[in-house]
């Protein structure tokens, strides 16, 4: 099996597809690249962009080429020595639509149907109108109004002999046992005749059988019934608005409630992905489902399609730790079944989990690591300026008017999101708990009422995304985390409901489980504390991720994935002592900086970054700017458009994503960029919820704030404020592409497998999906690969981003020719001596006699001053220098990205101004003196 050693993401759709990755197969490996790590590849909903609306599990997507195109990449891959890891996605499949099959059946057949149990529904509601229904919130609007529309039809498959409501594109199949209900008014004695055995039908499993035969007797009928079931569809549509009660009462009759899709927040009687009711949750905890779901991934590990999984979203599933041990079981059961070549190695499984300040991944799952979010939030960290924080943050108070504190952002959204679009789920959550309550004379006088405040409280102060409750109750980490939330919850709830929280803590795990009796109780509890950590997952992705991080701006390039944006700074010791506990727990953990879900893309946020070290001049030009800006906004009725703080947003947004060479009178290239970031400011305003939402747009405030950046980038009025932006932006460049830089080394040479976002081995200034997964243009980076030039060279036409490939090809093929160097090697902190030592991070790379020193420089504008290249000058390091340890003694250093560069001594000490003098960062390879004469 080929080693994991450097992965690279691919997105594949429609667009883009498994056989227009073979031809890049060459240039990947040439980067240095082992493993084409895919997005979801199982059949999506039709003309899904990601993937990651799996409608079919059983069958690799044919939008994509299927299986026969997946089995000629991974040939083209093989033929290279490299790999395929596959991004899988457990917690949840699409639903609505006419797509997915089990998801038919449930509607069809209720909780009798044999996928009832795949999605996690909770048939027993405490609304009578849902006892035993699934809500189905695909309506454009009430029931009612689109019944009397006529926006319900009915519709007969001839080819399959059945009968369906529909709405728009989405389907509601007939429970068979109300065919009858249709077929008496067909004014056809045989059609009539059959009517009266579908009524005869119940919901058995025998019943679904005899279905199944009758819908091809229905078939036959049809083709010589002429329009009769047309007549019978016609005798129950709404006339003007009239005459709907008979579809009605069909409708009533089924085992779904069609509602709009606004009532989904509140009425949900099912667990959808966070609140999207198009991804239904799964019951991947129950053995049938895990096979049913993963058969065809079994099947393509087995017959060596895959190398590696990707497990999405794992923080969704009922009980990560059970799910992930059972995954590494049965992988390991199928890999001697394997071709020959590929039965060596360890296979990979990784999960998308976002760690929070101080949590770690448990290293009891049997998984090789994180999908590599908190790295790319150890590295943002080292890049920014703590003495920025202060002034950055006095900016955006004083600008936007909100508190710069992002954790009362973060608690005002969870109330938001909580009571909003995850009421529902935390009703039923509620609800669950009261019936414990109930069974306890100790308890049962609690009250719903006090129950959910006391629970709302509790979730709005969780500090981390979940707990991992099992039998035999919380860790000791997980208590504290718990003992957080308690904390806080009693700051916020009134004494009386103290007590409460007491309750809650023993229902929610503080009380083992193992200490109750098999019994229903036991039970409900068991799936309360399911519920409750599958809850505070969602909660915290809406709020942190899809919230507060569009709200708050004191710098928004600490507003990502994985990021805590109240942290601003840490130390080069915080960055070394992250690497040295990777490489003893998860050393092979995938290392990104960045992903298909970024807000930002990674030299976007490398520039932003600058703007730490640049506060005062920030500070100074945004007050500039905005007083130029006065024209262009408009007084509404609920304020100015654009507020002041999407302006002060779109301000830093504008300076971090301008293209390197885009002019300020280039009118196609100004309209490009507009487009785009109109794109990005309605994704913004809408995901803040203070002036839109996605649920209900502002159209008035929209259009203006979309006025003003069309103002601003496309006509004369903007013109000298363009100006000013433009330059502005010229000048943050050459620090931003250092840092770049500096982060895509650091990536590619600490501890764990760097994972390469698509076409980020050039420049990537995107924003947030869609934005980041526009097409890449891989034939200009086929080209500059195969004319490849040094390092030193590429840096002198830095713009077209050549120079960050010739570093990644340069590393990543030094990985490859020292990989067990790189996969096992020791991780030293090197310390480093002088007047500029806080702006250089240093460390070492041994294993037996082999080394490698890394060194990049960090906070670095002031040492670029207004130098035009991503270089510092020599002279400004001054008297700086890396002490070496004595293993290095004797050894000569080689630079891996200068050939020509004379090789530097080894004594005590290196010379800052002799390691980066025609080199922005440095990889140096250690020779001894016998390596010296023997090459």
């Amino acid at each position: 099996m080929t080693e994991l050693r450097a992965s690279v993401r691919l997105q594949f759709h429609k667009g883009f597809t498994l056989d227009d990755a073979v031809p890049l197969v060459d240039y990947f490996a040439r980067l240095g690249i082992s493993h084409i790590y895919a997005s979801p590849l199982l059949t999506a909903r039709p003309g899904s962009m990601h993937g990651y609306d799996v409608v079919d599990p059983t069958r690799v997507n044919p939008e994509l080429g299927g299986e026969a195109a997946l089995q000629r990449l991974v040939a083209a891959l093989r033929g290279k020595g490299m790999g395929l890891i596959l991004d899988i996605v457990s917690n949840h499949m699409a639903v609505g639509g006419d797509a997915n099959p089990w998801w038919l059946d449930v509607l069809e057949w209720g909780a009798s149907s044999a996928h009832a149990k795949f999605f996690d529904i909770h048939w027993e509601s405490h609304d009578p109108l849902l006892r035993g229904q699934l809500l189905v919130p695909f309506l454009r609007s009430d029931y009612g109004e689109v019944l009397a529309a006529g926006e319900i039809e009915l519709h007969f498959d001839a080819q399959r002999g059945l009968l369906y409501a529909k709405h728009y594109d989405h389907r509601f199949p007939l429970n068979p046992p109300t065919y009858g209900d249709v077929l008496q008014h067909s004014g056809h004695p045989e059609l009539q005749a059959l009517g009266k055995r579908f009524a005869a039908l119940d919901d058995s499993p025998e019943s679904q059988r005899q279905a199944r035969v009758l819908f091809r007797e229905l078939v036959a009928l049809a083709s010589k019934a002429g329009d009769a079931i047309e007549c019978a569809l016609a005798s129950l549509r709404p006339v003007d608005g009239q005459h709907f009660e008979a579809l009605h009462q069909l409708l009533e009759r089924q085992h779904y409630r069609l509602a709009s899709w606004r009532t989904a927040a509140d009425d949900i009687n099912w667990r959808r992905f966070f609140d999207i009711n198009e991804l239904g949750g799964l019951k991947v905890e129950r053995h049938d489902v895990f096979e049913a779901t993963h058969a065809k991934i079994f099947e393509l590990i087995e017959t060596g399609l895959v190398d590696g999984l990707r497990i999405d979203h794992v923080d969704g599933l009922a009980n990560p730790r059970a799910y992930c041990r059972k995954l590494r079981r049965r992988v390991e059961r199928l890999l001697p079944r394997r071709p020959a070549e590929l039965r060596t190695g360890r296979f990979p499984i990784y999960v998308e989990k976002i760690l929070g300040e101080g949590e770690q991944l448990p290293r009891d799952w049997g998984v090789d690591g994180t999908t590599g979010y908190e790295f790319m939030n150890q590295v943002s960290l080292l890049q920014h300026a703590p003495d920025g924080e202060s002034v950055l943050a006095q900016l955006w108070s004083e600008t936007s008017g909100r508190d710069a504190d992002f954790m009362a952002e973060v608690r005002e959204a969870r109330q938001l999101v909580l009571t909003t679009s995850l009421a529902g789920d935390l009703e039923a959550l509620a609800q669950g708990l009261l019936l414990i309550a109930r069974d306890d004379i100790a308890t049962r006088d609690l009250t719903l009422g006090a129950i959910r405040r006391a629970l709302l409280e509790l979730i709005v102060h969780f500090p981390v995304y979940r707990t991992y409750v099992s039998a035999a109750g919380r860790s000791a980490s997980d208590q504290a985390v718990f003992d957080q939330a308690l904390e806080g919850a009693r700051g916020t709830l009134a004494e009386a409901d103290w007590p409460l929280l007491d309750h809650l803590d023993n229902w929610l795990g503080g009380k083992a489980l193992s200490t109750l009796a098999p019994s229903p109780q036991r039970k409900l509890w068991t799936k309360m504390i399911e519920r409750f950590q599958q809850l505070t997952s969602p909660a915290a992705a809406k709020a942190v991720e899809d919230t507060a991080c569009y709200r708050s701006a004191v710098l928004l390039s600490r507003n990502d994935v994985g990021f805590d944006p109240q942290q601003f700074s840490a130390p080069i010791e915080a960055f070394h002592e992250g690497c040295v506990e990777r490489a003893r727990h998860f050393p092979a953990n995938l290392l990104t900086t960045a992903t298909h879900d970024h807000k930002r893309g990674e030299d976007t946020r490398a520039r932003l970054a600058v703007l730490s070290e640049r506060a005062e001049w920030f500070a100074e030009r945004c007050r500039r700017w905005r007083d130029m800006a006065a024209p262009l906004r408009e007084e509404l009725e609920d304020g100015l458009a654009p507020s002041p703080g999407d302006e002060l947003m779109l301000l830093q947004i504008l300076l971090a994503c301008w293209p390197l060479d885009l002019q300020a009178d280039d009118s196609d290239g100004l309209q490009r960029l507009t487009e785009r970031l109109v794109a990005w400011q309605e994704k913004a305003v809408r995901e803040a919820k203070l002036r839109s939402t996605w649920s209900n747009p502002n159209e008035r405030y929209e259009q203006a704030c979309r006025s003003y950046l069309q103002t601003l980038l496309g006509t004369a009025q903007g013109a000298t404020l363009r100006t000013e932006i433009r330059t502005a932006a010229a000048q943050l460049a050459p620090a931003g592409a250092l840092n770049s830089l500096a982060q895509s080394l650091l990536r590619m040479s600490v501890p764990g497998v760097p994972d390469l976002y698509q076409g980020c081995e050039f420049w990537d200034f995107s924003l947030v999906d869609p934005d980041n997964r526009r097409p890449v243009d891989f034939a200009a980076r086929q080209q500059a690969v195969n004319t490849a030039q040094p390092l030193s060279q590429a840096l002198g036409h830095w713009h077209d981003g050549q120079v960050k490939q010739a570093l990644i090809a340069a590393t990543l093929n030094l990985r490859k020719a020292h990989q067990q160097l790189f996969a096992e090697g020791g991780y030293q902190p090197l310390k480093v001596e002088g007047e500029q030592a806080d702006r250089v991070v240093a460390f070492l790379r041994s294993l037996g006699e082999q080394h490698v020193v890394v060194v990049v420089p960090r906070l670095s504008a002031a040492l670029l001053g207004d130098s035009p290249m991503p270089l510092i000058d020599a002279d400004q390091w001054g008297d700086t220098r890396i002490a070496l340890p004595a293993t290095l003694a004797g050894m000569a250093l080689h630079s891996a990205f200068d050939s020509a560069a004379p090789p530097l001594p080894t004594s005590t000490h290196i010379a800052l101004r002799d390691v980066l003098r025609d080199v922005p960062v440095n990889l140096l390879i250690a020779h001894s003196p016998s390596q010296e004469s023997h090459p």
